[in-house]
C-alpha cells in the first residue's frame, strides 16, 4: 500500500533535540549492552512480541476487518483522533503505534500519570517545526483534568495534532465533551480463548528460536490453565508464560499447571475499584436481583468479592436494593439485609461474606416491587414542581398558645377516635398541590394485601366526600 505523500514523514523537517531519542525509545523500549547494543535476552517477551504491523495483530475484528474504522484508516494511511477505550492488554499502544507507522507520521506520547499542560505545550512546539502532523499517544488520558484537556483543543482542531488517547475508563465519564466532539471513540475488547492461544503460541515459537533454546512443552491442562489466569490480557498472557518458562529451567522447559500457578501467584482477574469495569460488576449484580435470578446473582457476588471490593459497600448496595426493588411486597428483604451488613462488620472476611450471599439469595427469590421507588421519585417531582407550599393549619404543630391563636392544628382530626382508626374524607396534601397518587401497590407479596386496604381506604374517602355535597 502507498501512503499518500502528504502524510510521508519528512526526512529533512527539523526535529528538536531529544525529541527522536523519546520517540524511539516509546517505539522498541530496548535493553542495551555496554556499547548501547540491543541485548534482545533481556528484553521482556511482552516487549519482543508487540506486533510491528496489523498483520501480526490479534483481536478486535470489530474495528480491524474488512470495511471497520480502523482498517479503512490503515488502508489508507490517514489518520484522525481517536480514543482507544478497553481494558489492560488488548492492545490500545501497540495499536496506535501501528496506525502512525502506517501513516509514516513521528510518534509521540505522554502519560496522564506524569505529564502536565507544560509536558503538552512542548510536544506542540516541536510539531510545529515538521512538514507533517504528528501523532500524540496519551496513555491514561482520562487522568488530564479539564484545563489539560483543553489545552489539546486548539491543536487538534488545526490539524497539528492527532491525538490518540488510551483510556480504560468510560470517556463520557472521564473527558470533557470539547474534547470527545473532536475525536472519534473506539472500543476495545477483551480477548477471547482462542485470540489468547494464538498470541501464546506466536511467542512459544520465539522462545524456541533463540540460539540453544530447548522447545517449551505445555504439560496436561498448562496451556489452558495459563490462558485463562491470562483473563483476557495479552501481555499477562505472555507474562504468564515467561514467567512459568524461566520457573520450568533452562534443562527441560516443561510447563506444568502447578508452574502457571505458581507463576501468577495470587489470582487477580480484572477489577477496577470505583471504575466503569466496577460499575458493570455491580450493575449485573443488582439486574440479576431484579430478575429473581439467585444463581447469576451469586455469580456476580463471587465476581466482585473476588475483585477486591468492599463489602460494606456490598452490603450498602444489597439494602439499597432491598427498599429499590422489593419495597413493602417483602419488607422483611430490609431486615435480611440490614442484619447482613451487620454480621459481616462483626465478622470480616470471609466469614461474614456468606451473610451477604444469604442476603442476595433472599433479594433474589423474595416478590418484587418498585412501588415505593416510583412513588418516592414522583414525589419528589411534585415537592420541585411545587416548591415550598404551606403546611395546611390543621396539620400545623401547635405547641404554645400563640400557635393555637393562630389556629394550628384546629379542625384536626386525630385518626384514633375515628372509625376502625381512619379519618375518611381528610385532606392532607397543602392547598395548592393537587392530591396525588404516588404509591401504587402491585398485585404481589404482602403489597397485595396492602393494595386491598389502601382500596379500602380510598373507597370511604370518596363516600365521604359524596356525603359532604349533599
Amino acid at each position: 500500500m502507498s501512503i499518500p505523500a502528504r502524510h510521508r514523514t519528512a526526512r529533512g523537517a527539523p526535529v528538536p533535540p531529544g525529541a527522536e531519542a523519546r520517540r524511539r525509545a516509546v517505539v522498541t523500549a530496548p535493553a542495551n549492552d555496554a556499547g548501547g547494543r540491543v541485548v534482545e535476552s533481556r528484553r521482556p517477551l511482552a516487549d519482543l512480541m508487540r506486533p510491528q504491523g496489523v498483520e501480526e495483530f490479534v483481536g478486535q475484528s470489530h474495528l480491524l476487518g474488512p470495511g471497520r474504522p480502523l482498517h479503512v484508516a490503515v488502508r489508507d494511511g490517514r489518520l484522525q483522533s481517536m480514543i482507544l477505550w478497553g481494558p489492560p492488554g488488548v492492545g490500545k499502544t501497540t495499536l496506535a503505534r501501528i496506525l502512525t507507522l502506517r501513516a509514516g507520521l513521528v510518534f509521540e506520547t505522554l502519560s496522564a500519570v506524569t505529564a502536565g499542560v507544560a509536558e503538552v505545550r512542548k510536544v506542540v512546539g516541536e510539531a510545529r517545526s515538521r512538514a507533517q502532523p504528528t501523532v500524540l499517544f496519551v496513555d491514561e488520558v482520562h487522568r488530564f483534568n479539564k484545563a489539560q484537556q483543553d489545552a489539546f483543543l486548539p491543536h487538534v482542531e488545526s490539524g497539528l495534532i492527532v491525538l490518540i488517547g488510551a483510556t480504560t475508563e468510560n470517556p463520557s465519564f472521564a473527558l470533557n465533551n470539547a474534547l470527545l466532539s473532536r475525536c472519534a471513540v473506539h472500543v476495545l475488547k477483551t480477548l477471547d480463548g482462542d485470540e489468547l492461544g494464538t498470541v501464546v503460541e506466536r511467542a512459544v515459537r520465539r522462545l524456541d528460536a533463540r540460539p540453544g533454546a530447548r522447545a517449551v512443552e505445555f504439560a496436561g491442562d498448562a496451556r489452558a490453565a495459563l490462558i485463562e489466569a491470562a483473563d483476557g490480557d495479552a501481555r499477562r498472557a505472555l507474562n504468564l508464560l515467561e514467567n512459568a518458562v524461566a520457573l520450568a529451567g533452562d534443562e527441560r522447559p516443561i510447563v506444568t499447571p502447578e508452574t502457571v500457578d505458581a507463576a501468577r501467584g495470587a489470582a487477580a482477574r480484572r477489577f477496577d475499584r470505583g471504575g466503569d469495569y466496577f460499575y458493570d460488576l455491580v450493575s449485573a449484580l443488582h439486574k440479576s436481583i431484579r430478575g429473581s435470578d439467585p444463581d447469576a446473582s451469586l455469580y456476580w457476588l463471587a465476581r466482585i468479592l473476588d475483585g477486591g471490593a468492599d463489602p460494606n459497600y456490598v452490603a450498602r448496595r444489597l439494602i439499597r436494593i432491598a427498599s429499590e426493588d422489593v419495597g413493602n411486597a417483602d419488607p422483611r428483604a430490609l431486615g435480611v439485609c440490614l442484619d447482613a451488613a451487620e454480621a459481616y462488620r462483626r465478622l470480616g472476611s470471609p466469614e461474614g461474606e456468606l451473610a451477604l450471599a444469604q442476603a442476595v439469595v433472599y433479594l433474589a427469590v423474595a416478590s418484587k416491587s418498585n412501588a415505593v421507588y416510583r412513588a418516592y421519585r414522583a414525589a419528589a417531582a411534585d415537592v420541585e414542581r411545587f416548591g415550598s407550599a404551606e403546611v395546611p393549619p390543621h396539620l400545623r404543630n401547635a405547641p404554645t398558645a400563640l400557635a393555637r391563636g393562630l389556629g394550628h392544628g384546629a379542625g384536626y382530626r386525630y385518626a384514633h377516635d375515628e372509625d376502625r382508626a381512619f379519618a375518611a374524607g381528610e385532606r392532607y396534601f397543602p392547598q395548592d398541590v393537587p392530591p396525588r397518587r404516588y404509591y401504587e401497590p402491585v398485585d404481589r407479596g404482602l403489597e397485595t394485601k396492602i393494595r386491598a386496604r389502601l382500596e379500602d381506604f380510598r373507597r370511604r374517602n370518596r363516600e365521604s366526600l359524596r356525603q359532604r355535597r349533599r
